[in-house]
């Protein structure tokens, strides 16, 4: 291991429990718990990374797992730190091979005998390379119902990290949830081309009210920051923004990670290749996902709209459309 991973390891702390985690019975909790390696190439404040982090967290207080970490890994090291856990006999490495889908998953091939599960816009391959997706799109097409219904310029913006097919879902989803209820409202998109730098995240919010518009829905971190500065609206994604912006997010597209670790270990557990698609897990109609938002802010028929369709989401008779193509102002 080298010295800049040893250095950005952090104990395993306790939490509350995440989005869809599961109890365990005391049988398992008598097991001695599956080492798990979670590789994070953003540090884990980056609200993706931090809602892989919690749920390897929170399965770790369950004693599920043993978890071990590194996070702030770049591109150039990412394979190398993959060979290293592995090296180490994990059973169970988690991290995400967007940047490095053909070195990850040479990685993978040379360690038949180790499972990955990584967040990946491709497929599985072979018996021991995984994949899932951030799907937490249900929760943005809500999210832009009521965005749809509050904005007074009729104007909306998104900020992204870079047109990969996950984010422009996403993107996508919020749009459609917007012009379901305002087919005449505008979306600018504005993507910042990484992952994290929430400071240019704000300008790019920054530009978009600019240019008119009066909610923000903050796929990147900081574009809250923005919609604060500025007095107006903000939607969160991944994470619950609204008590860190009590004044500004008024709604959130959240994830849950842990219904796929618990799928995962149980597959590593039991023998079974995790060569497979664990994106499913983390759907709302799996209660792997969902949208937070506080109610007094949005019109109450507005509220009552999205009501019905969220519940036609999770009973499985509404599915958002999946647009994965790259997002255009418009």
């Amino acid at each position: 291991m080298t010295n800049e991973l040893r250095l950005s390891r952090r104990a395993v702390l306790a939490s509350g429990l995440a989005l869809g985690a599961v109890a365990l019975s005391p049988a398992a909790r008598a097991q001695t718990p599956m080492k798990v390696a979670g590789i994070h190439a953003s540090p884990v404040e980056n609200a993706w990374n931090s809602v892989l982090h919690k749920a390897l967290q929170d399965a770790a207080a369950d004693g599920a797992i043993d978890y071990v970490f590194s996070e702030g890994v770049s591109g150039t090291d990412y394979p190398r730190a993959m060979r290293e856990y592995a090296e180490q006999g994990i059973p169970l490495i988690i991290g995400e091979t967007y940047a490095v889908e053909k070195l990850g998953r040479e990685v993978a091939a040379d360690y038949p005998e180790t499972a990955f599960v990584m967040g990946s816009s491709g497929g599985p391959e072979g018996d021991n390379f995984g994949v899932f997706g951030t799907w937490n799109h249900d929760g943005a097409y809500l999210a832009g119902m009521l965005a749809g219904k509050m904005t007074k310029s009729n104007v909306v913006g998104s900020v992204g990290a870079m047109p990969i097919p996950e984010v422009n879902m996403l993107i996508n989803a919020f749009a459609a949830g917007v012009k379901a209820v305002n087919p005449e409202a505008r979306h600018l998109v504005t993507f910042i081309g990484t992952f994290f730098d929430p400071p240019k995240a704000r300008e790019a919010g920054l530009a978009q009210i600019d240019a008119g518009a009066d909610i923000l829905f903050g796929e990147r971190i900081g574009t809250a920051d923005a919609a604060k500065e500025r007095g107006i609206l903000s939607v969160g994604s991944l994470i619950d923004y609204t008590p860190r912006y009590p004044e500004t997010v008024f709604a959130n597209a959240l994830w849950g990670f842990r219904p796929i670790v618990d799928a995962a270990v149980a597959d590593v557990a039991a023998g079974t290749p995790v060569g497979r698609d664990y994106t499913a897990y983390g759907m709302m109609v799996e209660g792997g996902s969902d949208i937070a938002y506080t109610a007094a802010v949005p019109p109450a028929e507005a509220v009552t709209a999205m009501e019905e369709v969220r519940a036609a989401i999770k009973s499985g008779t509404f599915e958002v459309p999946r647009n994965m193509d790259e997002p255009k102002n418009g």
